[in-house]
């Protein structure tokens, strides 16, 4: 059902389309994915080792993964690389880099459409990791693979793209042309909510444009980073192309991105991670020949606008969806909802109407649709976000920790009448909290939309086209969308990437994106 093709042709690579997202309502998906589900728990408590240019390591420290919504449950256990290893995934990423730079684009392509294949034939298998492992239900968990999926498919078809003949003013007397060339080795540095996609899309980004790279999973979710080095290993990747190399966060941000040897690093997670890892990045290191390049994601405090002509029914919908879809925890996630003052009592009822549906409990089954929070120390966070929250606004829902359920799980918690510069309404919390702020009207909630220090994304519900028209210019994001949620762009319509302290605005699964991996080559031969 979800077969790939093989490459034996690369002028007739279909175009690229987006993977779609399984249909859970039939019958046999249900049955497929009950499958996977039993399959990978069966599976629970294995160990996974570090590999290195092909090696295999172990440990003594280990990285224990356990499952969100039942805390008992341990999904596996992965070794802990230290500075030794680290040293020695640097030196065999070099190594790999001098064949792996040379090998030619349409090859290093076929590899990464490989692995999509192998991904769509696994798909139910990822599907059910997700769900384990990080807490996803089962269409956010399909979503996260499908857009592993794009990743892989979009960076091979666009890296064909930078390796043909570019645009160039031709002049007499001179052949002239533009090489797009690898940069080195970089540090893969991914997060926990989207374990497959961000982490594929920022490795396959990376690998396809000619570097190598060491890959460090996200500590709560390195099973499933695992997985995914499994894929290459079964596609015959080259050894040391990738290295998988589990570890402690200061291992990555310090030992990591000071190496001298470390040409660029690739991050996705919080603010201040990402601002410690720039600020790092920036700094010479003794026998360092490069600046550092830095590929940050960062924070978001997103916004949901909506004003006096908006359908209100969809704009409830939008709102939930964005607040609460994968319990907050994405940085796209709508945590702010700003109503102009005309119809803010009628939103707000069925905006809480609506978050009263809601079913909560364990994602393994399909009918649970907002599941934990991903660990112990998010729920206290944000636990505690909502305490303060109760001293700026009014809680009208939610606001409890649901820990009896077996689980990190907490309620979805909706505030009104928040302050526009309460720190509920500032600060990213990561958790399903949803901030209702009062405008006096549609300027009023464009100044409060820009506010905050993010600049990720951002959505409008409203019918009148001179303010939609004024959002395109004031909404000052990333990623603005119209009359839909703020959250779930996809790779090649959505290049995803936001302004200010949200991170380098590095627009990935765009045209832009496989640059930041390279650096150009001008080269004029006098004939």
């Amino acid at each position: 059902m979800y077969e790939g093709y093989e490459v034996t042709d690369w002028t007739v690579i279909p175009p690229f389309k987006n993977e779609p997202i399984v249909d859970f309502s039939k019958p046999e998906n249900e049955e497929y994915m009950k499958a996977a589900l039993e399959k990978v728990y069966s599976e629970f408590g294995k160990e996974y080792d570090i590999v290195i240019g092909g090696k295999v390591y172990k440990s003594e420290k280990k990285i224990k993964s356990i499952n969100p919504s039942k805390y008992d449950e341990v999904v596996g256990y992965v070794n802990s690389a230290d500075e030794t290893l680290a040293e020695r995934a640097v030196e065999s990423a070099w190594n790999a880099f001098e064949t792996w730079s040379k090998t030619p684009a349409h090859i290093r392509a076929e590899y990464m459409l490989k692995a999509a294949k192998r991904i769509k034939e696994r798909r139910f298998e990822f599907d059910a990791w997700l769900v384990y492992e990080v807490g996803k239900s089962w269409v956010e968990a399909d979503a996260d693979v499908a857009e592993a999926i794009d990743f892989l498919e979009y960076y091979s078809r666009d890296m064909l793209r930078y390796a043909s003949d570019q645009p160039l003013v031709r002049i007499p007397g001179e052949n002239n042309e533009l090489r797009y060339i690898p940069l080195g080795v970089g540090a893969i540095i991914p997060p926990w909510n989207f374990p497959l996609a961000i982490l594929v899309g920022m490795t396959s980004s990376a690998v396809v444009t000619g570097n190598t790279v060491i890959l460090k999973p996200a500590s709560d979710s390195p099973i499933i980073g695992a997985k995914f080095f499994e894929v290459l290993q079964e596609i015959g990747l080259p050894d040391g192309v990738v290295n998988f190399m589990p570890g402690s966060g200061a291992l990555a941000g310090e030992y990591l991105v000071k190496h001298p040897k470390i040409r660029f690093i690739s991050f996705t997670g919080s603010k201040e991670v990402g601002l410690r890892i720039h600020e790092l990045a920036a700094k010479p290191q003794p026998g360092q020949i490069w600046l550092k390049r830095t590929v940050l994601e960062m924070g978001g405090k997103d916004a949901v606008v909506v004003d006096e002509t908006a359908d209100l029914d969809a704009a409830a919908e939008g709102i939930v969806v964005s607040a609460f879809g994968y319990q907050g925890q994405k940085c796209s996630a709508g945590s702010r909802a700003i109503i102009v003052k005309d119809i803010y009592d009628k939103l707000v009822e069925k905006i809480v109407n609506r978050v009263s549906k809601i079913k909560m409990g364990e994602v393994r089954y399909k009918e649970n649709w907002l599941g934990p929070v991903v660990n112990k120390s998010s729920m206290e966070k944000i636990l505690n976000y909502i305490e303060i929250g109760k001293k700026e606004g009014t809680l009208v829902y939610g606001g409890r920790g649901r820990e009896e359920l077996g689980g990190y799980f907490i309620e979805p918690t909706v505030f009104k009448d928040v302050p526009w510069n309460a720190r509920i309404a500032q600060e990213e919390i990561f958790g399903p909290v949803l901030s209702i702020i009062k405008a006096e009207d549609f300027d009023d909630a464009m100044r409060i939309a820009n506010s905050t220090e993010y600049g990720l994304t951002g959505s409008l519900y409203s019918k009148n086209r001179a303010r939609i028209e004024k959002a395109k210019v004031e909404f000052h994001v990333g990623n603005l969308y119209f009359n839909r949620k703020s959250t779930g762009a996809l790779v090649g319509p959505h290049p995803f990437g936001g302004f200010n302290m949200s991170g380098t605005d590095s627009k990935t699964g765009g045209r832009d994106h496989l640059g930041l991996f390279m650096q150009a080559k001008a080269i004029s031969e006098k004939i």
